[in-house]
């Protein structure tokens, strides 16, 4: 028997790759499914089960196209209603992959279908629990992202999360090996861990949720403590789990589409394309191509742009470094944007060359950015989240979540010097991107970030802050 963790770090996400006998299964596959068919080849096993733990929000899983692909049974829990053909398994039902065992615990509370698979091994034992959602390490899956398709209170969801967890998962033994689908950093839980396996045991001692004297009343109050709103894409994900989606070869082939610089100027001009720069923040913000917004795909990409961009149908033109589009349009499928036309040949280096106009940014150091911060007044804008920005802050800075950036630009003038900020450099290009493309011609990028600012002894200010942080600083 073999139990395989696949972790993507960009999207804190886990799936798994389980082979006994000839035998295998995938639970909770990316979109983009040649790893796993490289990965049954090379071990000359056949995908038998495709087990999904329930329809994901914050990407889209590769179910269908792997079974088409392989001939393998898609599995869901009880109540899942798909619109494609899938096995909707039973509280308890087992499936038999070659000498092991796989059986479906219904946990409902996260989603109404959640489950649990608890593996066993070749002797009967219980081995390990793949927990999807319902539960992480040292901290559980919320449960506000189904109130609207189970017509419930979020209340009542994480009433019936902390039933699946007394009912269903403390009862294993303790040194039963826990996988779940995320890792720190992700949107679906609010506090996790940065370790992504754990036993039954250490739960049990360290996780909240598993505390043997929590009543249902206190957990509901502690696992609804502190949410943030969930990002606007993770509903769209989720109507793309269920109902299906195009092929990602499909998606892969329209968005590695070339462009020339003439070709790309006018897909810009008539087709209400955003250009999407994926290069490293301090490339893009040396020069970039007017009305061009940053994300740098060695950040925390996906969950950005899903962030900050609502319309999972926008038509989106691709400005990369030169061999990376596959990767920027695989990524992007991952959480559902597949419209991407395609992308500029050459990178912006062909822009340049070809003499058309292009922008900046101006960026400075912390140093520099400190002097002339002591000579007020200054407009300093903060992009960092609040639970950031309570730990330690500058006396007099404006704090405009990245993410609620769109809404609340307006609070910053045009008429004077705004500097931007986030904590290390990465949120405050996109921020600056999206604010120079909606005619903020005065700012000024601090490279560095806040963690730079910090070690120039310069004054902060602390504050409390009365609901707990997202886990993970993008």
């Amino acid at each position: 028997m073999k139990i395989e963790q696949i972790y993507t770090g960009c999207l804190a996400q886990s799936a798994y790759y389980l082979v006994s006998g000839n035998e295998a299964a995938i639970v909770d596959p990316l979109r983009e499914i040649k790893p796993y068919l490289q990965r049954a080849e090379r071990d000359g096993v056949r995908i038998r089960y495709i087990f999904e733990t329930h329809f994901h929000a914050d990407f889209v899983s590769g179910h269908l196209d792997l079974a088409k692909a392989t001939g393998a049974v898609i599995v869901y829990g009880p109540g899942a209603r798909p619109g494609f053909d899938a096995r909707i398994a039973r509280d308890g039902e087992t499936f038999r992959l070659g000498s092991i065992s796989v059986q479906v615990l219904h946990t409902p509370g996260h989603t109404m279908e959640s489950v649990c698979y608890l593996v066993r091994n070749e002797q009967g034992r219980e081995h390990a629990l793949i927990t999807g959602d319902t539960l992480f390490i040292g901290d559980v899956g919320r449960p506000d992202l189904a109130q609207q398709a189970a017509d419930l209170s979020q209340e009542q969801l994480a009433g019936l999360l902390y039933d699946s967890l007394r009912n269903k998962i403390f009862p294993l033994g303790d040194e039963v090996l826990v996988y779940p689908a995320h890792g720190a950093g992700s949107a679906c839980g609010k506090n996790m861990s940065k370790e992504t396996v754990s036993t039954i045991g250490q739960q049990k001692a360290d996780n909240y949720a598993l505390q043997s004297d929590m009543t249902r009343e206190e957990f509901i109050r502690e696992v609804l403590d502190g949410l943030q709103p969930p990002p606007a894409y993770f509903p769209l994900n989720v109507k793309m789990n269920r109902d299906g989606y195009e092929s990602f070869d499909r998606v892969l082939i329209r968005g590695t589409r070339p462009l020339s610089v003439t070709q790309f100027e006018e897909a810009a001009n008539h087709t209400g394309a955003l250009i999407l720069d994926t290069r490293k923040p301090e490339q893009f913000t040396r020069g970039f191509i007017p009305n061009s917004v940053s994300i740098g795909i060695d950040g925390s990409f996906a969950p950005w742009v899903g962030a900050l961009v609502s319309d999972l149908q926008q038509p989106l033109l691709l400005v990369t470094e030169p061999g990376r589009e596959e990767e920027v349009v695989t990524r992007l499928a991952r959480v559902g944007y597949d419209n991407a036309v395609g992308y500029l040949e050459g990178g912006f280096a062909a822009w340049q060359a070809s003499g058309r106009e292009a922008d900046s940014i101006p960026t400075i150091g912390a140093s520099e950015f400190v002097s002339l911060y002591l000579q007020p007044p200054q407009v300093v804008a903060d992009v960092r989240k609040p639970a950031e920005f309570s730990e330690g802050h500058l006396a007099g800075a404006l704090n405009l979540p990245l993410d609620c950036i769109n809404e609340n630009m307006h609070e910053l003038p045009k008429d004077q010097p705004v500097y931007v900020h986030c904590a290390g450099g990465y949120r405050s290009v996109i921020a600056s991107s999206i604010l120079k493309a909606r005619g903020w011609d005065n700012l000024v990028n601090v490279a560095g970030g806040f963690a730079d600012i910090s070690k120039t002894g310069v004054p902060v200010v602390q504050e409390s802050y009365s609901t707990a942080p997202a886990s993970g600083h993008y």
